[in-house]
């Protein structure tokens, strides 16, 4: 071969190269709100874009990524439709520059980030503002800091990755706005208002999966932190919601309809339910599912949820099956601790830490509903009959009552399937009898309920569960377990010092149960389980995997 061939042949190899590698790494686009032009190429800091709205312009290829100036502030939306990745080369968004963060305020725009019908996607580090005005076109149904969206049939929006993000400040309405006293009492609220993160697949053949949302801070906004809403067919499926604090959102902190496969864990949700501003909706559990599947939430902490309804630590909705509560800290929640509505099956609370949950009083403050420490409940909407929840599973958990609250119980007598043993029942007050009340009240106590299983409870007297319930604990124990720091807000604080009164069962499945809980009953003989569950930090039983 001669000399010049070889040179040609070794020209078009390095070429080859080059081109492969501008096809594996893509093409990055810089954009700087106050530097950039529009007519700029974006293709280097010096030649940066200006707007988010020129990124509708860009022919966006598998391994591409955009760079916003990191601490400048944009305007508007960025919106990416209808982009289709792969696993190897994702489209990445995030700042460049200094360790700041770059900003969007989508004041007046329907979300600071918009995912619509795309797939492999990579959003890290923005700080998203949207705080009103409203829309005075009426075209704007909502303002969400991140919106991930599938409205094409067919068509699956999957592998969204949202990490590092903080999202606060994201109102509808503008300051000063005033609701209605009576839209706190609606379901979910009637109005427009302002969400953090939301996944919506709610239409016919509509899809969302593999969605990953980690270490985002999401404070102080009109409703829910992160909302998850599907369809019949649990539309939304393969979510990990991790590692992330919600704080003073007007409604709950998580919430979740129609979706499967969702793992939630040592995520920190502080004061859902907020109404520290008139455009807040002030109602909300620190979690909640409803007609979700197989839900897996762990070890994260949910704190001081206010409302006059609901506004639990975390709650089962009606129609839902295998949701397990487990390693969780709740603590000073208005609505209470265990709540499980109707037509639910196979679902858990077990080795968790309640302080102080289920404070409110009915009538009170426009209380509507009572706190409760246990709430089994037959509510499945306003138009079905009731039907309580099936194969119900309420163990090794701790549950620490300071001597001022009253503690409430409810159990509707629909209720099929009901194991409560190996728990902890610190009520240094009074306990008593309510009637379940979502809405209308629940049947009054008569009747039976099938199947129960009711014993080996650790109680710190024998007042503490009240004598006029249908069911009663057999086997119990009584005695004060010496916590080590009674009423502190840290799982150290409940390692209980006479250890001698742990004597735990076997968890069994209850009679009529062909399935079991997802992962299994984690069988433990002991019921120092309580605590060294919660933490694996405090001892040696090891967390569960995830699903």
């Amino acid at each position: 071969m001669s000399k010049i061939n070889c040179n040609k042949l070794l020209l078009f190899g390095f070429f080859l190269t080059v081109s492969l590698s501008f096809k594996l790494f893509g093409a990055d686009y810089y954009f700087h709100p106050r530097t950039g032009l529009d007519a700029n190429n974006g293709l280097s800091p010096s030649q940066a874009f200006q707007s988010l709205a020129k990124i509708d312009d860009l022919n966006l290829n598998p391994g591409d990524r955009i760079f916003l100036a990191a601490g400048e502030v944009f305007s508007g939306s960025l919106i990416i439709q209808n982009f289709r990745g792969t696993p190897d080369q994702p489209l990445i968004i995030e700042p460049f520059g200094t360790g700041k963060m770059a900003k969007i305020d989508a004041a007046g725009q329907e979300a600071g980030v918009l995912i619509e019908n795309a797939s492999f996607v990579k959003v890290k580090k923005l700080h998203i503002q949207a705080n009103g005005p409203g829309d005075t076109s009426g075209d704007i149904p909502m303002r969400v800091g991140v919106l991930i969206r599938s409205t094409r049939p067919g068509v699956i929006t999957s592998n969204i990755q949202l990490e590092g993000l903080e999202i606060e400040e994201v109102f509808y309405e503008s300051a000063g706005y005033q609701r209605g006293a009576a839209e706190v009492k609606t379901a979910n609220g009637t109005q427009k208002y302002g969400w953090g993160i939301r996944l919506i697949a709610n239409g016919e053949n509509q899809q969302i999966e593999q969605v990953d949302i980690k270490d985002c801070k999401i404070r102080n906004l009109a409703h829910t932190g992160i909302k998850l809403t599907g369809n019949n067919q649990q539309s939304i499926r393969n979510v990990f919601i991790t590692g992330n604090l919600v704080e003073k959102v007007g409604g709950p902190g998580i919430q979740m309809s129609g979706v499967k496969f969702v793992y939630v864990a040592e995520n920190l949700v502080s004061h859902s339910g907020s109404a520290d501003d008139s455009r807040k909706w002030g109602r909300g559990s620190g979690l909640w599912t409803w007609g979700s599947s197989m839900v897996m939430i762990e070890k994260n902490q949910f704190l001081y949820a206010n409302g006059p309804g609901d506004s639990a630590g975390a709650h089962i909705d009606f129609n839902c099956d295998n949701i397990i509560l487990q390693y969780n800290l709740s603590a000073y929640n208005a609505g209470g601790f265990c709540e499980i509505l109707g037509n639910n099956y196979n679902c858990a609370y077990r080795y968790n830490v309640s302080i102080n949950d289920g404070h409110r009083i009915k009538g009170e403050n426009g209380a509507f509903q009572e706190g409760k420490t246990l709430w089994l409940s037959g509510y499945q909407g306003s138009k079905k009959p009731r039907k309580g929840p099936v194969n119900s599973y309420i163990y090794n958990n701790t549950i620490y009552l300071k001597k001022d609250i009253v503690s409430k119980i409810a159990i509707d007598n629909r209720s099929k399937g009901v194991l409560i043993a190996n728990n902890i029942f610190h009520i240094e007050g009074e306990s008593r009898l309510v009637a379940g009340d979502q809405y209308k009240p629940d049947d009054e106590m008569a009747g039976g309920l099938e199947e129960v299983l009711f014993k080996n409870n650790l109680f710190l007297h024998p007042d503490n569960w009240p004598k006029q319930a249908l069911i009663q604990p057999e086997n119990s124990r009584y005695g004060n377990m010496e916590f080590t720091n009674p009423g502190g807000m840290s799982l150290e604080d409940y390692i209980p010092q006479k250890v001698d009164l742990l004597r735990g069962i076997p968890i069994p499945f209850l009679p009529s149960d062909q399935f079991g809980l997802i992962n299994g009953l984690n069988l433990e003989y002991d019921i120092l389980g309580n605590l060294l569950g919660a933490n694996p930090g405090i001892g040696a039983i090891k967390p569960i995997e995830k699903p």
